[in-house]
């Protein structure tokens, strides 16, 4: 069972799923063993009817098929307030990096204890948009790149969310040289 620690009915309620080691001050840290992305029974144990506020994903839903990503955006809208989002972050299939690229890749690039090995899918902006418009969400990109492999990025606040593998925060990204990005979007149930 997740732990509110401390938390009154009335403070937002705001969830990582997948969460490894991060962890913020005021949001809850899960793993898929307490909270499966795929089991709604999952989400109603531990939530009930409560609804969240914000659930942060990075890197995370490159692990499951097409699919399964609309499943778990259909159960992940169920559980959100009106307004409230998914700020979720995953690899980037338009980044035109080939070293990235093999990393990122379906499968993993190596050994089966790489974190790569359970990629089911390398997302672009358009894959991933229409997994969360199937699910009813309203999509605003906020950091990805285009078929050309342009990278776009549009103003975001890391306290709404914060993204480590990302354009500003990703030690790899310095000097103008991008080396790591991800396709981020917040998915916003109107």
């Amino acid at each position: 069972m997740i732990e509110f620690l401390d938390a009154s009915p009335s403070d937002p309620i705001k969830i990582i799923v997948g969460a490894s080691s991060q962890s913020y001050p005021g949001w809850i840290q899960t793993q898929e063993e307490e909270l499966n992305l795929l089991k709604r029974s999952d989400w109603e144990k531990n939530f009930g009817n409560r609804k969240m506020d914000v659930i942060l994903s990075e890197h995370v839903w490159e692990h499951l098929s097409f699919e399964e990503g609309i499943q778990a955006a259909r159960i992940c809208y169920d559980f959100l307030k009106p307004n409230g989002y998914i700020r979720c972050a995953v690899p980037d299939g338009y980044f035109k990096n080939e070293w990235y690229q093999n990393v990122v890749q379906v499968g993993g690039p190596g050994p089966k204890d790489h974190p790569a090995a359970s990629h089911k899918i390398v997302h672009t902006y358009k894959t991933l948009t229409r997994v969360f418009e199937e699910a009813g969400f309203e999509i605003q990109l906020l950091e990805y790149c285009d078929e050309e492999g342009q990278f776009h990025f549009n103003e975001w606040d890391p306290h709404d969310g914060f993204i480590y593998r990302s354009y500003r925060y990703d030690h790899r990204n310095q000097d103008g040289v991008l080396g790591f990005v991800s396709l981020i979007v917040d998915a916003v149930k109107k």
